[in-house]
């Protein structure tokens, strides 16, 4: 029964963005008049981490339970693609409005069918469905669905075969089922779940560690903000591994949760270890949050998408940085700005690289990296290669200045990844020409262009890597 990609199982909420210009109060009390400029509906809890998945050209079902009213019929539009497994809510459509004032000054929430509900009705249809996934994302918020217990027997026999399963809990909703791979808590739910304050790494360390215990699972991560994540394994010496975020500047940390688990599951699915898949999760969360967050989700494509029922594509084989790159390049072309992208295996980053990666950024106002996958490049290099994991590599380019977003492909070409970024310039070392690089009649296609800067000769990673061995 495999073979069904990532299956999301959750609570699918409806998101509503009011915002206006408040330049005035009201006549009737000290409040604020908001002059509505803009209305923006989406797909939010599990739905919102189904959406993220599906524009990262990742092969995704949701399984959650749906209403029969309007916001039902709202959220399905947001959803757009995404096929949906749904069951019956037995109650309308939890709905999450916040009203804020251009600039980002929230001004209020309003929330409409929060509060306790029925248990909802789980179909064959949704367990079959969990049945056949590949990996799975619980987004459990609290509504009940995550207790349903034939559900619950379902994911509990999709852990056991061994199958990735995230689980992103809520203090109000089920315990995550014995298993899971990863628990990921964020500070307060951590908290909340444990019964005690967690405040810092150290805290969040011991806490992750009884709540994996407690829990049964494979491991609890504790994310901690722009702090990173703790993870808690069942490891030899079972001390809590650190993984910090890089440092972006967000004011809106909404949606950062969804996109940890996204990608922590697509990098698990891809054959990722657990601590390498959780390093390039807090970075993609930190990156989504510095490119603008939920504001830069282009939900027009996931409305105008090919037909959900159609065979969905294959799921993606790594799970950094698709959606966050592609953001950056949004982002820097709505400002007027050029969008620059190089590529390679920058395997034992070294000078001739650095001066590369330079030069390519001072070409433009933003500069997206494309980076071969480990498995891409043991293709192109042979199986000694690569030297240094993919992750590291990441960490390495991120680590540059110069550098303003990865994002990983698996093909032995960048021509897909190149189509999806769609850069204004697409730069390589001058040991190339411009007319023979074969990425060059793809780039013109959208009217971009193919440049070279200087090469520096004597720098080589096959070079380096030589002289290592020798060394060592």
């Amino acid at each position: 029964m495999r073979g069904g990609g990532i299956v999301v199982v959750g609570d699918a909420l409806l998101d509503v963005d009011v915002v206006g210009t408040a330049t005035r109060l009201s006549p009737d009390g000290p409040v604020p008049v908001l002059d509505v400029s803009s209305r923006t509906t989406r797909a939010g809890g599990a739905g919102l981490v189904a959406a993220m998945l599906a524009l990262d050209g990742t092969a995704v079902r949701l399984v959650t339970a749906l209403s029969d009213d309007a916001g039902a019929d709202d959220l399905r539009r947001a959803l757009g693609t995404v096929p949906v497994v749904a069951g019956d809510l037995r109650a309308g459509t939890p709905t999450k409005t916040r009203v804020r004032a251009e600039g980002g000054h929230a001004i209020a929430r309003v929330d409409d069918h929060c509060g306790a509900a029925p248990e909802p009705l789980v179909t064959d249809e949704m367990v079959d469905a969990v049945l056949s996934a590949d990996a799975v994302v619980v987004a459990d918020y609290g509504r009940g669905l995550t207790g349903v217990q034939r559900l619950r027997e379902a994911l509990r026999q999709v852990a056991e075969r061994g199958t990735p399963v995230v689980w992103d809990p809520h203090p109000k909703g089920s315990p995550p089922v014995v298993g899971c791979t990863v628990v990921t808590p964020n500070q307060g739910e951590a908290s909340a779940l444990h019964g005690s304050v967690v405040g810092d790494v150290a805290s969040a360390g011991a806490v992750a560690g009884d709540l994996r215990d407690r829990w049964q699972v494979g491991a609890v991560a504790v994310t901690l903000g722009a702090r990173g994540a703790v993870l808690a394994t069942a490891g030899p010496d079972g001390v809590p591994a650190h993984v910090p975020a890089p440092s972006v500047d967000s004011a809106d940390p909404c949606g950062a949760g969804d996109r940890l688990a996204s990608a922590l599951a697509v990098a698990l699915h891809g054959g990722s270890s657990l601590d390498e898949a959780l390093a390039t999760a807090v970075r993609s969360a930190a990156w989504f949050l510095g490119a603008g967050g939920v504001a830069v989700l282009d939900l027009e494509a996931l409305r105008s998408g090919t037909d959900a029922g159609s065979e969905p594509a294959p799921p993606a084989p790594v799970a950094l940085p698709g959606v966050d790159a592609l953001a950056v390049a949004r982002r820097v072309r709505a400002e007027g700005g050029t969008v620059v992208a190089t590529g390679g295996c920058f395997d034992l980053l070294h000078a001739g690289h650095a001066r590369t990666l330079a030069g390519a950024r001072a070409l433009g106002d933003c500069l997206v990296v494309c980076l071969n996958s480990d498995e891409s490049v043991t293709r192109l290099k042979g199986p000694e290669r690569p030297i240094m994991s993919q992750g590291d590599r990441v960490d390495l380019l991120l680590a540059l200045e110069c550098v303003d977003a990865v994002v990983v492909f698996d093909e032995d070409t960048p021509h897909a990844v190149l189509d999806r970024v769609r850069p204004d310039l697409w730069v390589k070392g001058g040991d190339y020409t411009a007319d023979t690089l074969p990425e060059a009649s793809l780039v013109a296609g959208w009217g971009g262009r193919t440049v070279t800067v200087p090469f520096h000769p004597g720098r080589s990673t096959t070079r380096l890597a030589s002289a290592l061995e020798r060394v060592g």
